[in-house]
């Protein structure tokens, strides 16, 4: 063959982790950059590695095609999943997602208050942009009131401008749990799953119009008759009426003093 015996068991032994990882790093941080911009900053930082060296990597690397780059959010920070102890103080909100019988998918806003478990929103659609969100909120504001933090995952609905301006204008806080940590908005989760099993994985819908038909008559099931273990048994109207006859035991009794002291 005319081949060495060295050349045959010959193996080479560069190692270019270090170069690799630098470059990973910086296709991370500065996606938009080119190979000088690399080498650089590369050469600014005080590495001795050539420019043939690093550009062998580099195009090893194929970091000659642009990389896909996921938007960032910014930290979430873990908070504890506490039970309120008046309606309106935090409500949970989340979206699901199924398909009609022609293919075609949907999704479902669902909205809860944390006190009492209730189905503040179970509203189907075939799309949902930030501003449906907020429209449904503000129909929902108007004859319930406005919570004082709701609590969301980080869907784009969620993050959205129009979202996060109308929480802002209203002085509502948002809790966005952490990515990947369903379990952090258990409550919505745990009512989602009730809602897949009796509506979503029991029916075949031909329109999303049949889903909004049998999605009311759930919702209206659920809220005056479903007995919740954690409720004690009852069920969200049931739980929250000696707070609302409370409420209004208040209202009454200032206005009798008033009448009296005329």
């Amino acid at each position: 063959m005319g081949l060495t015996r060295s050349l045959w068991y010959y193996t080479s032994k560069k190692d270019d982790h270090q170069v690799i990882n630098k470059l990973n790093e910086l296709a991370i941080d500065l996606p938009h950059r080119g190979f000088d911009d690399y080498y650089g900053r590369i050469r600014q930082e005080g590495y001795p590695w050539n420019r043939k060296r690093v550009l062998r990597v580099y195009r090893l690397m194929k970091l000659t095609m642009r990389r896909k780059r996921k938007k960032r959010l910014p930290s979430r920070i873990k908070e504890p999943l506490v039970i309120p102890n008046r309606l309106n103080e935090t409500w949970s909100m989340d979206f699901m997602c199924d398909t009609l019988e022609n293919g075609r998918k949907f999704r479902v806003l669902n909205v809860i208050d944390d006190y009492n478990r209730e189905a503040l929103i179970i509203k189907p659609q075939m799309i949902f942009p930030g501003e449906f969100v907020v429209n449904a909120l503000n129909d929902l504001v108007f004859y319930r009131g406005k919570p004082s933090q709701i609590r969301v995952d980080n869907g784009p609905e969620f993050i959205s401008k129009a979202f996060l301006k109308w929480c802002n204008d209203n002085g509502i806080r948002i809790i966005h749990i952490q990515p990947g940590k369903p379990v952090q908005n258990a409550l919505i989760e745990r009512f989602n799953r009730l809602y897949r099993e009796d509506v979503l994985d029991a029916y075949i819908f031909e329109d999303i119009y049949q889903v909004r038909e049998i999605s009311k008559e759930w919702q209206e099931d659920y809220n005056n008759n479903h007995p919740h273990g954690s409720l004690g048994g009852k069920s969200p109207k049931q739980y929250a009426k000696p707070e609302k006859e409370e409420c209004l035991i208040e209202e009454i009794i200032p206005k009798k003093s008033k009448l009296a002291m005329s």
